[in-house]
């Protein structure tokens, strides 16, 4: 399984690189089929000091992606590797959700969702991967900060499946292309339970 890794306004040394590839080398034993795994790693500055953020993305062979995103207040080695190491437990909660989520009369909904014979040559996730951070710089947003502008790949699927895809990443909003109706919508969760679609006007 190859790790790729990018950095933003840090230079990836081999010691990163190595820590990185080691902390992720074990996803192929919890989750089948991965086809990419991808770490970009940012450091900024802002007004209040040092920012170190780390995003995983995690993509199945059937089209399924996991994302996880961890930013700490900090731009030295430790908070890039507490960074890191909280986004991989994030992963960790999402392919379980990912091994863990079977519905009936699923026909066509596979690609969210391990299969029977996925889940026959994985390994459970022993409690000993999670790790914990209680006194981890957490970074503290203003409500006036844009602290991030960032490209989505919309792959294109239904209303339903688009639920899975969010349901799995644990995010209460999903962009994506749907496929029914060829434009960009955004799927979200209500207050008052169900789901909501946003659909552009023409």
């Amino acid at each position: 399984m190859d790790v790729m890794i990018r950095g933003e306004n840090i230079r990836i040394t081999d010691g990163l690189k190595e820590y990185a590839e080691k902390k992720l080398g074990k996803l192929d034993r919890y989750m089948p089929n991965i086809k990419e795994v991808r770490v970009d790693i940012a450091r900024q500055t802002t007004r209040r000091g040092g920012v170190t953020s780390a995003q995983i993305t995690v993509q199945h062979a059937r089209g399924a992606i996991l994302r996880a995103e961890e930013k700490l207040t900090g731009d030295d080695r430790d908070s890039t590797k507490a960074a890191i190491n909280l986004a991989v437990d994030k992963i960790y909660r999402q392919i379980e959700r990912f091994k863990g989520k079977r519905r009936k009369n699923r026909k066509g909904r596979e690609r969210f969702v391990a299969t029977i014979e996925e889940l026959e040559t994985v390994q459970d996730i022993p409690d000993e991967e999670y790790e914990t951070y209680e006194d981890a710089p957490e970074y503290d947003y203003e409500d006036s900060d844009i602290v991030r502008r960032k490209q989505v790949s919309t792959t294109p699927m239904t209303d339903i499946e688009a639920i899975d895809q969010m349901e799995l990443l644990g995010h209460p909003f999903f962009m994506f292309f749907n496929s029914e109706t060829n434009s960009i919508n955004v799927l979200y969760r209500r207050d008052e339970g169900g789901y909501g679609v946003l659909v552009p006007e023409r």
